[in-house]
C-alpha cells in the first residue's frame, strides 16, 4: 500500500504549498489521482466508482470521518454510482503534502473497506 498513507501529517508550521512538478512527482505513487486547476486554485480529485446510491454514500462517511479525526477536510461530490474526491488546503490556496497524504488514506479506505 501506498507509503504516504502511513506518514504523519504536517502541523501548521510547516505550511507551504507545493508547485505542480512536486505535486506530479508524489501523484505518481496515486496514480487514479489527477491534478487538476479550479479558479486558479490547484487540486488533487479522484473519481471512485461504485456499484449503487448506498454503497458510494458509505463510502463519502467514511471519508468523512477520516477527515474529521484529522481535522482536514476534502471536498465530496456524491452521485449515483460514483464520489469524487478533491483535496487541497483552502487556507494556503492550493495542494499541501498533507493533501496528498490524506488522498493516500482516502485511497486506502476504498481499497480496504474494513480499515479505518
Amino acid at each position: 500500500m501506498n507509503e504516504l498513507a502511513d506518514r504523519a501529517l504536517e502541523s501548521g508550521h510547516q505550511n507551504s504549498v507545493l508547485v505542480e512538478e512536486q505535486i506530479q512527482d508524489l501523484l505518481t505513487t496515486l496514480p487514479d489521482w489527477e491534478l487538476n486547476c479550479v479558479e486558479g486554485i490547484h487540486r488533487i480529485e479522484r473519481v471512485y466508482p461504485f456499484d449503487d446510491f448506498v454503497t458510494a454514500l458509505a463510502f463519502s462517511n467514511r471519508v468523512a470521518a477520516l477527515a474529521e479525526e484529522h481535522d482536514h477536510h476534502p471536498a465530496l461530490l456524491l452521485e449515483w454510482g460514483r464520489v469524487t474526491a478533491s483535496w487541497w488546503t483552502h487556507s494556503l490556496g492550493g495542494v499541501h503534502l498533507n493533501d496528498l497524504i490524506m488522498a493516500a488514506r482516502t485511497e486506502r479506505l476504498y481499497q480496504n473497506p474494513s480499515h479505518s
